[in-house]
This record gives structure tokens, C-alpha cells and sequence, in this order.
């Protein structure tokens, strides 16, 4: 997977391309510092994956993903930041960012968020879920009211697993999947699977395991 890093600290972009530099699936073919250098090295490299810091100096990395993907650009991203908060966390899930995460996250964790993007799936850092959720006791106590089997469904939701990936990890029909997503949904008042996933992921229920 070919990535353009976007940070306005040098130390940060080798930082991270030191990471990078240590996975075979992952190529660094670009570096920027501001939104103007980043658009133009996304334009001409075409990445797979764009890695952007949410302040770039004056500017917002949220807007730059948004003339980026107005450009036309198919590549995910990743946003980084370093002051997490509901508007950013929001927009960056309508602007359909692959990874949210915290600039103080361990190499492992941005490590295990680029695995798991690389499988086609989503990954938010746990601590800015649970500061963006809220997940209140009252809320975590719910999960009681699910099955053994919404339990299982849920915490796979929260990996960002699809319907029918659900079914072959559990051994039980598509149709037997939307069934337990829908009565999850209703039993812990969440409007969606997304709700969902946040939720599963904000109460600890998934532990992702770094390989």
C-alpha cells in the first residue's frame, strides 16, 4: 500500500515513516508539510493511503481531505490529532476517514490501524471513542440484556467486520446476522451499526491483538 504522510512537523513525518518503513506492505512514496504541498504529491503519487494531521498550521486537515477527495482522489486516510474533539471526530466520519487517531498513540497502535485499513476495514483509537461516546455505566451495564450470541455479533461489529464476514466467523447465516444486528440496535437504543461499532469499542468489549 503506497502512503503520503501530511504533517507540518518534520520530526513527526520521519517518525512516522520509520514505522512505516518497517511493514513490507506499506510504501512511503511522499512527504508534505502544508495543504498546497499535499494535494500536489497526492496528485502526482496517487497513493493508496494519505496519513494527515488534523492542524496543519492554520489550516484543517479535514478541509484538505475535503478538496482532496472533491479532486477526485480514491485514496483512505488516516487522521491524526492531537486535541480530539465531537466536531472533528463527527465530520471525519461523514467524510468517510478510515482511522481516527490520537497523535500520542503507541507506533503498535498506528501499526494495527494500518493492518487493519490494509483488510478493508476501520479502526478508532479506544481513548478518543471513549471521549467521543461517552459511554456512560448505566450504558455498559445494557450489554447484559444481549444473548450470548448478540454479545459475539456485536463485538464483531465493532471490528468492522460486514455481515457476511460476521456469518463465516460465527458459523450462522447472513440472514441469522442482520437478525442479531437489528435486535442489538434495538435492545441498546443505537441508531446504527456504526453506533454499534463505536459502542462495542468505547466499552471495551473489543481488544484488538497487534501481529
Amino acid at each position: 500500500m503506497r502512503v503520503v504522510i501530511v504533517d507540518d512537523h518534520p520530526v513527526v513525518r520521519r517518525g512516522m515513516a520509520a514505522v512505516l518503513g518497517q511493514l513490507e506492505a506499506f510504501e512511503v512514496v511522499g512527504e508534505a508539510s502544508n495543504g498546497k504541498e499535499a494535494i500536489m504529491k497526492i496528485a502526482d503519487t496517487q497513493p493508496d493511503l494519505a496519513i494527515i494531521d488534523l492542524i496543519l498550521g492554520m489550516e484543517s486537515g479535514l478541509d484538505l481531505i475535503a478538496k482532496v477527495r472533491q479532486q477526485g482522489a480514491c485514496c483512505q486516510f488516516i487522521a491524526l490529532t492531537a486535541t480530539p474533539d465531537k466536531e472533528s471526530f463527527k465530520k471525519a466520519k461523514e467524510l468517510g476517514v478510515s482511522s481516527y487517531i490520537s497523535k500520542e498513540a503507541l507506533p503498535e497502535e498506528l501499526v494495527h490501524a494500518l493492518q487493519m485499513i490494509g483488510k478493508g476495514r476501520t479502526y478508532y483509537d479506544s481513548r478518543i471513542l471513549e471521549q467521543m461516546v461517552g459511554v456512560p455505566t448505566e450504558r455498559v451495564s445494557m450489554i447484559n440484556v444481549l444473548t450470548p450470541k448478540e454479545t459475539e455479533v456485536l463485538i464483531e461489529l465493532g471490528k468492522g467486520l460486514s455481515n457476511k464476514e460476521i456469518s463465516q466467523m460465527l458459523y450462522i447465516t447472513e440472514y441469522t446476522v442482520k437478525k442479531h444486528v437489528s435486535q442489538v440496535l434495538g435492545k441498546l437504543n443505537l441508531a446504527d451499526r456504526t453506533q454499534a461499532a463505536l459502542f462495542a469499542n468505547a466499552t471495551g468489549l473489543v481488544r484488538y491483538v497487534v501481529n
